[in-house]
């Protein structure tokens, strides 16, 4: 069973960064995408960026050339570098893997 814990959320203003990380922990397959998704209040929960299994990278329309998706695998562990963040940035992130979430980190933009 894989357990994924996120780390790295917190308060900045607008314009500032942000880099979330996910540790996956057991069997981790390579057949599952891994990647991030974000929930802000009152909204539905959209996928952010996510690294498929052939190693392409999708992102959400309104966060490319500001966000990029990493991948270690050698500490099982994939980054989201979030760069010139704005409060619509504003949400809980989560890790995913196939059926796996982490618990969430949140992270608020306001100046």
């Amino acid at each position: 069973q894989v357990q994924l814990v996120e780390s790295g959320g917190g308060l900045v203003q607008p314009g500032e960064s942000l880099r979330l990380s996910c540790v996956a922990s057991g069997s981790i397959s390579s057949f599952y995408f891994m990647g991030w998704y974000r929930q802000a209040p009152g909204k539905q929960r959209e996928l952010v960026a996510r690294i498929t299994p052939g190693d392409n990278i999708n992102y959400l329309d309104s966060v490319k050339g500001r966000f990029t998706l990493s991948r270690d695998n050698a500490k099982k562990t994939i980054y989201l570098q979030m760069n010139n963040l704005t409060p619509e940035d504003t949400a809980v992130y989560y890790c995913n893997q196939g059926p796996a979430w982490g618990q969430g980190v949140q992270v608020t933009v306001s100046s």
